[in-house]
């Protein structure tokens, strides 16, 4: 088995992943299926740990519990504001509040981290 090293740098993550690539054929139990275990799990918890999954968008979580309870926009508008508000509101073109953000949350059980998260700029 290669030297394997704990990933730190986006260079060893590139590295990483260049051994990976190499790998993919290794059969299981092989030395070198081992060493591809070993490396998909390192760059598994690089990844995670620089970019996690963690969670959706005040937006995204707002429409699944629509979803899931049937809602339609208007039945946000006591917890929101407006049907304008509600639609800039889901269209992220409108950040929540902390009243709106706390309505939500008494009223849809939506988890207050979710709704305060700061919206991720692509």
């Amino acid at each position: 088995m290669a030297s394997v090293k704990p990933i730190r740098t986006e260079a060893d993550y590139k590295a990483a992943l260049a051994r990976i690539d190499e790998l993919m054929e290794a059969g299981a139990g092989t030395v070198e299926g081992e060493e591809l275990d070993v490396l998909a799990d390192l760059v598994e918890h690089y990844e995670e740990k620089r970019d996690p999954l963690g969670y959706p968008s005040p937006a995204a979580a707002i429409q699944f519990r629509m979803d899931q309870e049937g809602l339609s926009e208007q039945d946000l508008v006591p917890w929101i504001g407006s049907p304008d508000v509600v639609a800039e509101v889901l269209a992220e073109k409108r950040a929540l509040t902390m009243p709106m953000a706390q309505a939500l949350h008494e009223h849809l059980g939506i988890p207050a981290d979710v709704l305060l998260r700061k919206p991720v700029v692509a």
